[in-house]
């Protein structure tokens, strides 16, 4: 079956019928929990201000009370004064002596007295949150290295996810794989709020990860490769995001009205619940089940979607493979070993992998970093997810009439640009700087969207979600050091913009080398991939031609 046979095949179905707007919706309405939970530890996870909690067993005037915490000079305020220290206080048997001298805290010059550590506890401020997992917990001081570790936990499952999920659902199927994993994401999230201990909390949080990411590369596979052309590109630039952004935009809503971590949790876990009846309205992969040689499955399902556009299809769709030789009938087997097995495909899946670890990096430092922005947190976070909309709008016109190396490239370069810029600005134009900051987060988004599409449209059906499983897994790495990118600003504030700028700008260079895939139909074998620069026609296994690797061909690669 030739690279244009299933396209062909199916282009009795038309383009922007009733079958394709159905599937298109339906899959991206599974992306809205991933905007959801994606970044809920903006919220769960975020700081609130602190300091040492003074017990009533101190028997400390009120006075004494006031006074009690040391000012913490590298700490400064609006004003430009030490703020007082979150992880100290003043010796309270020291106070006390003072105090019962009959002196006031004017009478005595405290800043020379011995602090010590917060032995009883902290006070957390709740004008904001009622409780988060910092105050659950006490991850503050000494244990503040627990905070942006939970974000990189998380991220540890998405990696893990990444590198399972694809080979799973090359096996099992798309769909199968897509409900099992909303399934396992929202049962864990619903356990998370009972979490007792912090380590525990990581452990559900991890195999959330798992789960988010499964689901989210499977539905955008699953809609590649049942849509036609032009409602693909529409559905993998525009259709996946907006509903991603949509998600996301909830988010601050929902921790607005729900400010305490465990009904946040609960809050973002129940509507995902309506997502159950869309089982009986999803389809598998037609393209799939060809791949495994399941050709009267795929062609049922064919027939279903005419009945639903009312057309007539055709008695035999697939008539190439209805007709071959039953030698070609069987199953090519494929792992992950095969991205690296062959020049062309092992250059092109390493720039992939260093392109996508870059775009993550720029993408959820940006995302993460909002509530360290200058105002409110719950409009910050709106504002980072509101800015999406219009980068995904963008990434659909680009996709849909520029070279696909161009769009990826401008964009990063784009990103890179604004981010460079940041520590040019004077510290008194705060907005300026987090309105550069946002035009960052633009460009990283646009990039984001157009490289899942651009790298679905690079590789062939039989590695498909593999393929696409493995770039996310590779872009994991960077969300898992992405947390401590931010926290780099301790030592210059700028410093976390400069690192993600320059590494944006030089991976917006490097994918220049891709191959363009404008204009071409997916390639269903490996023989039909397009050749990495520098590299040869794409080489198959000794002996295995290009026909050989069709769908259904016999060429195990171990």
């Amino acid at each position: 079956m030739s690279q244009y046979d299933y396209d062909k095949s199916t282009a009795f179905l038309g383009e922007w019928e009733s079958y394709q707007w159905r599937v298109l919706l339906l899959l991206s309405l599974t992306i809205v929990p991933s905007g959801f939970t994606g970044l809920s530890i903006v919220f769960l996870g975020d700081t609130p201000a602190h300091r040492c909690h003074i017990p009533a067993a101190a028997n400390l005037s009120a006075a004494w009370v006031n006074i009690s915490i040391p000012p913490e000079p590298e700490r400064t305020g609006e004003s430009g004064a030490a703020e007082p220290s979150q992880c100290a206080r003043y010796k309270l048997r020291a106070l006390r002596e003072f105090m019962e001298r009959g002196l006031e805290p004017g009478d005595v010059n405290v800043s020379g007295l011995e602090t010590e550590p917060c032995l009883d506890g902290w006070d957390y401020d709740t004008s904001v949150y009622t409780s988060t997992i910092i105050t659950e917990w006490d991850l503050v001081c000494d244990d503040s290295w627990k905070n942006p570790l939970t974000s990189s936990i998380n991220f540890c499952g998405v990696l893990a996810g990444s590198f399972v999920s694809g080979q799973l659902s090359d096996r099992f199927g798309r769909k199968v794989v897509l409900f099992a994993s909303l399934a396992l994401s929202n049962v864990i999230s619903f356990l998370q709020i009972f979490s007792p201990s912090w380590p525990v909390f990581c452990a559900f949080y991890f195999v959330i990860g798992m789960g988010r990411i499964s689901s989210y590369v499977t539905a955008f596979v699953l809609g590649m490769e049942v849509l036609s052309p032009r409602v693909r590109t529409a559905f993998s630039t525009a259709g996946v995001c907006l509903f991603f952004a949509a998600g996301y935009m909830l988010l601050p809503l929902f921790a607005f009205f729900l400010r305490d971590w465990k009904n946040l949790l609960l809050g973002l876990t129940l509507p995902s619940l309506a997502l159950v009846p869309l089982w009986w309205y999803v389809p598998e992969s037609p393209r799939w089940l060809l791949s495994q040689g399941r050709i009267q499955e795929a062609e049922v399902l064919i027939q279903k979607a005419a009945k639903i556009n009312k057309m007539d299809a055709p008695q035999i769709i697939f008539k190439s493979l209805q007709v071959a030789p039953p030698s070609e009938k069987k199953k090519t087997s494929y792992n992950i070993c095969a991205l690296l097995r062959w020049g062309s495909l092992r250059w092109m899946s390493l720039t992939l992998w260093i392109i996508w670890n870059s775009v993550t990096i720029a993408y959820y430092g940006l995302s993460l970093n909002t509530s360290n922005l200058h105002g409110d947190v719950y409009f910050n976070c709106f504002l980072s997810a509101l800015v999406e909309v219009p980068a995904y709008v963008l990434s659909w016109v680009m996709f849909h009439w520029c070279p696909r190396r161009l769009c990826l490239s401008s964009s990063l370069v784009l990103c890179g640009g604004f981010l460079l810029l940041i520590p040019f600005i004077p510290q008194n134009l705060t907005s300026f700087a987090v309105a550069l900051e946002m035009l960052g987060k633009f460009g990283v988004t646009t990039a984001f969207t157009i490289i899942y599409a651009f790298t679905a449209e690079l590789y062939p059906t039989v590695l498909r979600n593999t393929a696409l499983a493995t770039c996310s897994m590779a872009a994991r790495l960077g969300s898992i050091i992405a947390p401590y990118f931010i926290y780099l600003g301790r030592f210059w504030v700028s410093l976390p913009y400069v690192l993600m700028g320059a590494l944006t700008v030089l991976t917006g260079a490097l994918s220049l080398l891709l191959p363009e895939s404008r204009g071409l139909p997916l390639p269903e074998t490996v023989g039909q991939m397009q050749p990495f620069p520098g590299c040869c026609v794409m080489k198959t296994p000794s002996g295995v031609t290009d026909e050989d690797e069709s769908i259904g061909a016999v060429s195990p690669v171990s």
